[in-house]
């Protein structure tokens, strides 16, 4: 399934190097199916959205991947893609940028020919194929209509799809240039939340963050001096801190690193979906790798 990372150590800004695919070619690698795309987004000092990002399927290179990319920002969002709708092109590559945010997702949503139709002039936003990309223009839709409020322009557009559309999943993680949001919904996939002080676990470490089969690493020195909220779809290190978010919980991290939640989808979608539901496409994009 894809891999979802986010992390803010707002106000700060801090320097993190990025390994989206971390792994040596091996027979234990090649056992595991390769992404169909990977991306890292961040932000300027001055506020400007910055995106690197490649489709990369099993038979491309993987250099874009593989090296190690090294930027500053306050807040940083990566996301190594298993595609299940759109074909394997960079405008269906997250993290997508909008009205100077940056949005990835993992899940399924279905229904987009009614999700088009409640888009209205705004399926605009939208440039790609992806179910990921048009979720995001509701949000950025719901958000311009209540005043640039991206909290309740998250809630009106979960809310919504989760009353109309069949859905498998729909986590996601949004930034901008000093704040993060994180939604976990339904229980079908895991992400979690650590909130990190300075020097992690032991109060002297850098962070270095690694995931299961080599698919993200991520290495600061600077937070061995500064506290950072992360979010991610697995346990990157041994911390006990890890939480799990629950379902239909919305994780704010705001300029100052404070964390507020709530339960903004206590139930399950009206349509929900199984993988016995989906293509075997999209099936085999949301199994674990």
């Amino acid at each position: 399934m894809c891999r979802l990372f986010g992390l803010s150590s707002a106000p700060l800004r801090t320097h993190a190097t990025f390994w989206l695919l971390d792994a040596p070619d091996s027979l234990s690698r090649q056992s595991h199916r390769d992404p169909d795309g990977t991306g890292l987004g961040r932000f300027a000092a001055d506020g400007t959205p910055r995106v690197d990002k490649a489709p990369i399927a099993a038979y491309r290179d993987r250099a874009f991947a593989q090296e190690a990319r090294q930027d500053e920002s306050a807040t940083f969002i990566a996301h190594v893609r298993y595609a299940s709708t759109g074909g394997l092109d960079a405008r269906n590559t997250h993290p997508f940028e909008q009205d100077g945010r940056l949005f990835a997702h993992n899940g399924v949503i279905e229904g987009l020919d009614a999700l088009d139709d409640h888009l209205g002039d705004d399926r605009s936003l939208v440039h790609g194929e992806t179910d990921s990309e048009r979720f995001f223009a509701l949000i950025t839709r719901e958000t311009r209509r209540n005043g640039g409020d991206v909290t309740e322009g998250i809630r009106q557009a979960a809310r919504w799809i989760a009353a109309n559309l069949p859905v498998f999943a729909m986590n996601l993680i949004l930034i901008t240039p000093l704040e993060l949001w994180a939604l976990r919904y339904p229980d079908t996939h895991e992400l979690y939340v650590l909130e990190r002080p300075a020097g992690g676990r032991h109060g002297n470490r850098h962070l270095d963050h690694s995931g299961s089969h080599g698919r993200m690493r991520i290495h600061s020195e600077s937070l061995a001096e500064h506290p950072a909220v992360v979010v991610a779809s697995e346990r990157m290190d041994d911390h006990p801190d890890w939480r799990l978010l629950e379902p239909g919980e919305l994780l704010h991290v705001g300029s100052d690193l404070h964390v507020s939640r709530e339960v903004l989808l206590p139930d399950a979608p009206a349509h929900q979906l199984t993988l016995d539901d989906l293509h075997a496409g999209a099936a085999a994009s949301q199994k674990a790798a």
